[in-house]
């Protein structure tokens, strides 16, 4: 199967030396970076070439490196029930570049390209309604970049005396708290039963 899988990267790069910027073969599938201009000609290959005809569009997602400077890696994921074989495709692109839909290769993608878009800010040119698709109409900011507050900006609750949703920015009961420490029972001012059994250890 590795052999195969190694046969065909090979084969992938030799007729697309210029989407392809490198692949490797690990946990029994394949995986191409591809250059971001040619995602949408470089999937149609995919699809129609006899060796490949990867036809099947199972995720599009992405992975946010909040550090780097090509900020997002757009990631798809083929099958070819042809073949009996899987392929991962990694665009990456920085926060604020734009990739082509694969719409026209595979319709499916409409969703899956709404999704990440919705999670990640990733703008789809070319797709015909991206909108979000999980997240409600007024919702702020990106629910999966790193750098999104995991209280959110609004809450949203049902107001009985106006007889609708209403939306208000995040109210913490509390001040939120954040833990420095590598295990949660460091710092605590108590004794847990059994700690005197590590300092009669010590002594």
């Amino acid at each position: 199967m590795s052999e195969d899988l190694n046969n065909l990267g090979a084969l992938i790069e030799a007729k697309q030396p210029d989407s392809v910027l490198g692949w490797d073969v690990s946990h029994g599938e394949l995986n191409v970076d591809v250059a971001p201009a040619n995602i949408e000609e470089f999937i149609e290959f995919l699809k129609g070439d006899p060796a490949c005809k990867f036809s099947t569009l199972v995720d599009i997602t992405a992975v946010d490196y909040i550090g780097r400077a090509k900020r997002f890696d757009v990631v798809y994921h083929l099958l070819s029930m042809y073949q009996n074989q899987r392929i991962r495709l990694r665009v990456s692109i920085r926060e604020d570049q734009m990739i082509s839909s694969i719409m026209s290769v595979h319709p499916s993608a409409n969703w899956f390209e709404r999704e990440v878009f919705d999670m990640f800010g990733v703008l789809f040119t070319g797709h015909a309604d991206l909108r979000r698709i999980l997240t409600d109409y007024g919702f702020r900011g990106y629910p999966l970049r790193k750098d999104f507050p995991t209280t959110g900006y609004t809450e949203v609750r049902y107001d009985e005396s106006e007889k609708r949703v209403v939306y208000e920015p995040v109210k913490l009961v509390q001040e939120y708290r954040q833990f420095d420490f590598m295990s949660p029972w460091e710092g605590a001012e108590y004794i847990l039963p059994g700690d005197e059994k590590k300092d009669a250890e010590a002594g």
